[in-house]
């Protein structure tokens, strides 16, 4: 059985829902696909935006003959055998080589591709859900442009759920009756799949309350078939860094609220350990003196989520994330800690002060004998004015006091031994 998202393939740019910004009227895409000189290019995007459609119509506009190959099954045998087309009747106005999930062929599979780029003899299009910066190398994407496909929003997949309608009741020879919500409950639950929602759609047709005259489709048969999307999510994938991204960002920004929505897009996901470790670093990151007692708060929730497990993490995990957004917030001890790294990288620091080393014999050729320590608690306030930076980084200022409650309080409080 031919599934619909596949009998409803869109055949032309204006059948498409979605990627405005690429195939819109006089958007680049577009003008390049008219004008049918076709560059090797790059679609990036999440599955279901339309990229292999898209490359199927450029490959009808421009006359070429199209080979498709997944790089999850392929081989670079599939690939010389399409290379080998080229030079036949079949490759005689071109040949458009379509490799799906390209992330997935490894250096020398990818490399293979660059002869016959550079002569010609193929164009390419690849396809990957992956940040092709990171997934594809520099050999091809220095050949390629790259385009990025966005997410496909419900009001565009409704769209596509109206064509699909009309598509069947003609291929089923019945009218469908439906209300609004069922197509807007369908194009929310499918995280912005087209392929997805129109998989949903059939099976709800199919299911639907059958009379002589008509079926019927209604709410409660779409919310029995249609699959539970609406979050992407992949543990080695982009959007699983992005949700990360998004979940810190938001308890820096002391957005509680967009905190807590990245919090239950990954407890949907059952990533307890990505949480966890987020939340801890956030604590010292983000608040750090500002509200030094956050991060033994912090641990205290990471421990009891570890220990209860879902769906009892979720609170603990929680009260973590509304602590963290809502406590005022400082970046010194990254900051301080970052600027001694550079220091320690990137030149020589000198010798450890000799006041400051471990007890030891000194040597005849020493001249200064003794190591010469002030003990600080033999001294008013458990202070006293030494050396102890290396001579080369005398004066040296790493860390400086922020404006938060406790770091003015250490600070008045340092001034005034200091100075008296």
């Amino acid at each position: 059985m031919i599934p619909l998202a596949e009998k409803i393939r869109p055949q032309s740019i204006d059948d498409m829902v979605g990627q405005e910004h690429l195939i819109g009227q006089n958007k680049p895409l577009r003008r390049i696909i008219e004008k049918g000189q076709i560059p090797n290019m790059i679609f990036y995007g999440v599955s279901g935006t339309g990229k292999t459609t898209l490359a199927n119509i450029i490959a009808k506009k421009s006359s070429m003959q199209i080979y498709h190959i997944n790089a999850t099954t392929s081989s670079l045998s599939d690939i010389k055998e399409v290379i080998s087309q080229s030079d036949t009747l079949l490759g005689c106005n071109g040949i458009l080589l379509y490799i799906d999930e390209i992330q997935y062929f490894n250096k020398k599979q990818q490399q293979s591709l660059l002869e016959y780029i550079e002569n010609g003899k193929i164009t390419l299009i690849a396809s990957t859900t992956e940040n092709p910066y990171f997934a594809i190398f520099n050999a091809i994407l220095s050949r390629c442009t790259v385009f990025e496909f966005k997410q496909i929003t419900p009001k565009e997949v409704e769209k596509s759920l109206v064509r699909a309608i009309d598509f069947l009741e003609k291929d089923m020879c019945t009218k469908i009756l439906y209300t609004s919500d069922v197509l807007e409950y369908i194009s929310k639950n499918c995280g912005g799949d087209v392929r997805k929602s129109l998989n949903a759609l059939e099976m709800c047709v199919l299911s639907g309350e059958i009379y002589p005259d008509r079926v019927e489709v209604t709410l409660d048969i779409a919310k029995e078939f249609t699959q539970k999307s609406s979050m992407r999510y992949d543990k080695d994938g982009d959007n699983h860094y992005d949700i990360l991204s998004a979940f810190q960002k938001s308890i820096r920004g002391s957005d509680v609220n967009a905190s807590l929505h990245y919090l239950a897009r990954l407890i949907e996901a059952k990533d307890i350990q990505s949480i966890c470790r987020r939340l801890l670093v956030t604590a010292s990151e983000d608040v750090g003196l500002a509200y030094p007692l956050a991060i033994c708060i912090v641990k205290s929730c990471v421990d009891s989520a570890l220990q209860l497990g879902f769906p009892e993490a979720r609170i603990p995990l929680a009260q973590a994330v509304i602590l963290l957004a809502t406590s005022p917030k400082s970046n010194a001890c990254e900051t301080a800690i970052d600027l001694a790294l550079k220091d320690v990288q990137s030149q020589n620091c000198g010798d450890i002060p000799r006041n400051l080393q471990n007890c030891h014999l000194d040597s005849d050729e020493v001249q200064l004998k003794g190591q010469n320590y002030l003990y600080p608690h033999d001294y008013p306030n458990h202070y006293v004015e030494q050396q102890y930076m290396p001579d080369n980084l005398v004066g040296k200022v790493y860390y400086s006091f922020g404006n938060t409650k406790f770091e003015r309080s250490a600070k008045t409080y340092w001034d005034n031994i200091i100075n008296n």
